[in-house]
């Protein structure tokens, strides 16, 4: 961005953030954690939209971590380190990070890494503390915590409390849930009963706002967002009379003409549907007071005749 503002080159930014997953009490747990399970530990939990973290009510939370746990066997087996399923972190720097956002942590489950490979199991943490080093950063790794909310009401809060993210993710059978979940927070983009998949879709727009990104591309979007849209307006020489309001010399009749379409946005819309009401009732007096003309029968010879 810098680089480009020297050239003032419009730019896109895509800078990803922690991307909250709310689980509403009603909705399918199995699928859902399954859904989550997959979509967290994809390329070891690198990919800027993966699940950052989970808000649920305390009541699911056992029920979450069992449920992840049997996904995570299912998809790479006992033996998670042998997996040609799993990968591995990108960096040792990374590694090192990644392991220090573990320190005094609950671990769940997984936990366990090896540095000489770079692996870190996929890992679960619960009564994880909103102030802890894991939640104030991007994870980008395999790492799951969990943090316990009473209502969608707290989880909205807790949500717009942080920056922006780049998305949000909520699960709920509930449409009015997914929706108070929309309305009510700000982030890049939005995926319900299901995480990442948003991407996919070449007709949505991707991007994040304010902390996690400006702009948005993929398709259409994409080819916007490195366009110039230029406005092109086309007049005729028709009807200059309407134009002697903006000529000189000035007067107090043309200020208040001014004052009237400018300042207080007379909206002309408006004005040619009050007309059109004018007309209407004009035009119904008129049909209604006009003679109307004199129907008499005729006979046949006059039918003929004419």
């Amino acid at each position: 961005m810098e680089a480009a503002s020297k050239h003032l080159t419009p730019v896109t930014l895509e800078l990803g953030g922690k991307s909250p997953c709310y689980i509403d009490e009603g909705c399918n747990l199995e699928v859902a954690c399954r859904r989550i399970a997959w979509g967290k530990y994809l390329n070891c939990g690198q990919t800027c939209i993966a699940p950052d973290y989970i808000l649920c009510s305390p009541s699911i939370q056992k029920t979450v971590v069992e449920n992840i746990k049997k996904n995570i066997k299912e998809f790479y087996g006992e033996n998670i380190k042998e997996s040609p399923d799993y990968e591995r972190i990108v960096s040792k720097r990374h590694f090192k990070r990644l392991m220090g956002l573990l320190e005094g942590q609950k671990v769940a489950y997984g936990g366990e890494s090896d540095e000489s490979t770079r692996y870190i199991a996929p890992t679960i943490l619960t009564d994880v503390s909103p102030e802890a080093r894991v939640m104030q950063e991007e994870i980008f790794g395999p790492i799951l915590p969990i943090i316990t909310v009473k209502d969608l009401e707290e989880a909205i809060q807790f949500i717009n409390q942080r920056e922006k993210p780049l998305a949000l993710y909520v699960f709920s059978d509930n449409d009015k849930v997914i929706n108070k979940m929309i309305a009510e927070t700000s982030s890049g983009g939005v995926t319900a009963n299901d995480v990442l998949m948003h991407f996919s879709i070449p007709n949505l727009p991707f991007g994040g706002v304010g902390n996690s990104g400006m702009g948005a591309y993929h398709g259409r979007f994409g080819f916007d967002t490195f366009s110039h849209l230029r406005a092109c307006l086309i007049r005729n020489f028709k009807m200059e009379a309407m134009n002697n309001i903006r000529y000189p010399p000035n007067s107090q009749k043309k200020v208040d003409w001014a004052k009237f379409f400018v300042l207080k946005r007379f909206s002309m819309w408006k004005f040619g549907v009050a007309a059109l009401t004018v007309l209407g009732i004009v035009a119904a007096i008129v049909i209604k007071v006009s003679p109307r003309p004199r129907i008499r029968d005729v006979g046949p010879s006059e039918v003929g005749r004419n």
